[in-house]
């Protein structure tokens, strides 16, 4: 007889039993109880966790399924808390729980003056709510607003109600995003400084690749083609955010890698000039930084990261703009700022919308309408301009300064 022999697989989920990879996963029972396979015959510990997330899936639909058809008398209140807790909090990322949190907890449920089951919810009950929440910011109407789309559309799909009664509510503007920016001297005054400190190459990211703060952090030196000067971005680097759920406060765990904000996120970018020199310049740096801290360094290939290779605070490149701005008695800006100049160059070079969506990787091309309402043209002549238009010769002078400032 064949000896049993199990081997758990690095996910710790799925196993390798006898001669194949298998997995568990549970199925919904009409009378509500759980009920436990197994499934074997993977070639593949791959395959097999595809597998389990696919039957994970499909129990979580059964699930709420179920939970639909004995609750249809559950509160709007309940479900909302519910949904918010256990649908939507465990899809989004942990940032947008931050947001979702005060939506749920400070707009909507206090302006609910009395509660009614989730299949009596009609458009005038909703409006009620969301013009009370309406009245605490400019944007909390078409927050609470869209919110709630979400959430009585996951409603309708699980069968809690036979519509969705947010349709036919008051809509509510979006406030239009503030940009602020730095005019021509004022760049030039900001890079000559910036020269100086050691956050150089990240912000010239910023400004003439487009990336978002997150993206620059989680950036790698395998993510950069050398020879054909293109970068990748593949992930971005953010706080590990979780929801208390005993306090309903957000709390943060430190420091992952995450995806990048949306599908669209993930793109292949030209590298101008200036900003692959640097890139090269920073190459050696870390390679040297590396040779100096021996088996003490953290080689985690980041492109920015401190002398002993650990990834820095996420918010020390957002005080080191602030330092230079008050030093030069310049206008406060972020590095999303600089994003945002990026796309102003591209507009005043004649780029078109959807190459700017593309290069800034905006989910679609509506953001970034709504953000430059401007049309554009072209691309090989905005590497020029950036390669030449706010670089002197004083700002040629190389950086001597330590990089755990």
């Amino acid at each position: 007889m064949e000896k049993k022999q199990i081997i758990k697989g690095k996910s710790g989920i799925v196993f390798y039993e006898y001669t194949s990879w298998c997995h568990r996963y549970k199925q919904m029972q009409p009378n509500g109880r759980v009920k436990y396979l197994k499934l074997k015959g993977f070639a593949s510990e791959e395959l097999a966790l595809e597998s389990y997330k696919k039957y994970e899936e499909e129990f979580k639909r059964q699930q709420r399924e179920f939970y639909a058809s004995i609750n249809k008398d559950i509160m709007f209140k309940d479900y909302l808390i519910y949904w918010f807790e256990n649908i939507y909090s465990e899809r989004i990322e942990p940032s947008t729980i931050l947001v979702g949190s005060y939506i749920v907890y400070e707009l909507i449920i206090p302006n609910i003056e009395y509660d009614v089951k989730i299949n009596q919810v009609t458009s005038d009950y909703l409006d009620e709510i969301l013009e009370k929440a309406s009245q605490f910011t400019e944007s909390a109407g078409y927050s609470a607003r869209s919110l709630l789309s979400i959430c009585l559309h996951d409603a309708f799909i699980d069968h809690y109600i036979k519509y969705n009664p947010i349709n036919n509510t008051k809509k509510y503007k979006r406030k239009k995003p503030s940009i602020r920016i730095l005019n021509e001297s004022q760049m030039k005054k900001f890079l000559i400084a910036s020269q100086k400190t050691n956050w150089y190459l990240e912000i010239l990211l910023g400004l003439f690749c487009g990336l978002r703060k997150a993206e620059i952090l989680g950036l790698k030196f395998s993510d950069i083609d050398f020879e054909n000067k293109t970068l990748e971005i593949k992930r971005q680097l953010a706080r590990d955010l979780k929801l208390e759920k005993s306090t309903k406060k957000v709390i943060c765990c430190g420091v992952v890698e995450r995806l990048p904000k949306t599908k669209n996120s993930i793109r292949k970018i030209k590298i101008p000039d200036i900003v692959m020199d640097e890139i090269v310049k920073r190459r050696k740096v870390n390679l040297d930084n590396k040779k100096i801290y021996g088996v003490e360094y953290k080689d985690f290939d980041y492109v920015s990261c401190r002398d002993d290779g650990l990834n820095y605070n996420i918010a020390a490149m957002n005080s080191v703009i602030s330092k230079i701005c008050k030093k030069l008695s310049l206008p406060h800006i972020t590095v999303h700022a600089l994003r945002h100049m990026c796309a102003t160059i591209l507009i005043e070079q004649g780029e078109p919308l959807a190459k700017i969506s593309a290069f800034l990787g905006h989910s679609s091309i509506h953001t970034t309408f709504e953000y430059y309402c401007e049309t554009m043209n072209e691309n090989e002549k905005i590497l020029s301009f950036m390669n030449n238009i706010f670089l002197t010769n004083e700002e040629s002078e190389t950086n001597v300064n330590s990089r755990n400032d």
